[in-house]
């Protein structure tokens, strides 16, 4: 396909004329020492309404990971590629990077529907993919392979949360607006198990198209005809903030109705602004203020990306799950990461994981990363202390409770 084409070859060129082998090696000095060479390629949405949550930034703490990785006896190429959302161009770059490129290992992803699409490829492959943004939990259920790593997120962690959390604040009827494609209707199931199991009611749903629904304005009045008291967007980037500001605009929540941000990132609160977002709860696996660690990598990380981009838990996840594959690949040895991204991706199962923006962790034999997981609320203008000073802490749910039992989870890999 012509659009996948000038995709990878933006990405060779960019990684040519940005240096981004440790050496400072052009890119066809770097395919010469291909042997001693870890790719890793960021697929992500360069351009559309994922950008901001994935996107450059992504590409940026990949980066910061391949240059705090310098020195260990091998070298490291960071390329990248814009998926545009779609399936099939996420799977057409994923082929031509790993077999005219070299790639070793994909990163971030993106829409749930590409990630699922790019998964099978990976496992054909035999390479390594660390999805870092893409938020299906089938991705260690039903659709887990051992060359696969889902870090940062899921639904059920996101449903687990927030679901569970409003339910016993008394918002105990609900009805979903949401994307219709993966993504969305895992998000949708796995939330509506989790009101269910707490004695809510799911009053009904409308799916809307994906990409390119601006207008949500006849789905929330319908939403609100059902007299539902929560509104769960089962959506995400700019869907999400146009189902808010136009809320707003209807006056819902003045109403009383409730809406659940069921996936929203630090870069869209930004977004909205306080006055908007103010009160809304949201759950996420980073935030740059939780400690002392998570602020330095933050301080780390704004060497590479300007400072009106934030960096959410999605790039905080780009740059630790590609941390921790490289500390595979060094113990194991570069020869062998190469030849074997399951077997990479099983040395990565086995050592602890440990960096600044996600602490210590552990990936479970289905290829989930365990991590705590945080329910903020939106702070109002006059408790902010600056533009990115957003969140508060509501809650903290441990990792051993934060995602789905792996028995739940119909996973092969969990019963090997």
């Amino acid at each position: 396909m012509t659009i996948a084409r000038r995709a990878l070859l933006a990405s060779a060129a960019a990684s040519a004329t940005m240096g981004t082998g440790l050496g400072g090696l052009p890119w066809r000095s770097a395919r010469a020492q291909a042997a001693n060479t870890i790719r890793i390629g960021v697929l992500a949405d360069m351009s559309g309404m994922y950008r901001d949550v994935t996107g450059p930034t992504s590409v940026a703490c990949t980066r910061l990971a391949a240059q705090e990785f310098a020195g260990r006896g091998f070298n490291v190429d960071v390329v990248f590629a814009d998926n545009q959302n779609r399936a099939d161009i996420g799977v057409n770059i994923t082929r031509q990077w790993f077999d005219q490129a070299g790639v070793d290992a994909v990163v971030d992803i993106g829409a749930s529907s590409v990630a699922l699409a790019v998964n099978e490829v990976v496992r054909e492959k035999n390479k390594v993919m660390l999805n870092t943004s893409s938020a299906t939990s089938d991705l260690t259920g039903r659709a887990c392979t051992p060359n696969t790593v889902h870090w940062t997120y899921d639904t059920y962690m996101l449903a687990n949360s927030v679901g569970g959390a409003t339910v016993r604040a008394g918002g105990d009827t609900w009805f979903f607006i949401t994307a219709d494609y993966a993504f969305g209707h895992a998000l949708e199931r796995d939330t509506g198990n989790f009101v269910r199991q707490a004695g809510g009611r799911i009053l009904g749903s409308v799916r809307t198209p994906f990409p390119g629904t601006t207008d949500f304005s006849s789905f929330l009045l319908q939403a609100q005809a059902t007299g539902a008291k929560v509104i769960g967007l089962a959506n995400a980037g700019t869907d999400t903030t146009n189902c808010v500001k136009q809320a707003a605009e209807f006056g819902l929540t003045r109403r009383g109705v409730r809406l659940a941000t069921l996936l929203m990132f630090l870069t869209e609160v930004r977004s909205l602004g306080l006055r908007t977002a103010q009160g809304l709860i949201c759950t996420e696996s980073f935030y740059w203020d939780l400690n002392d660690r998570t602020r330095a990598f933050t301080q780390r990380a704004r060497t590479l990306v300007p400072e009106a981009n934030g960096i959410a838990s999605t790039h905080a996840g780009a740059y630790a799950a590609s941390l921790h594959y490289l500390k595979a690949a060094a113990q194991m040895g570069v020869a062998a990461a190469k030849a074997s991204g399951a077997e990479a991706v099983a040395r990565m199962k086995a050592l602890p994981t440990e960096d600044d923006a996600f602490g210590a962790g552990s990936i479970r034999p289905d290829g989930r990363k365990l991590h705590p997981a945080y329910l903020f609320e939106v702070k109002r203008p006059d408790e902010s202390r600056g533009a990115w000073d957003l969140y508060k802490v509501l809650q903290t749910t441990p990792p051993e409770q934060a995602f789905r039992p792996m028995a739940d989870g119909g996973c092969a890999l969990a019963r090997s």
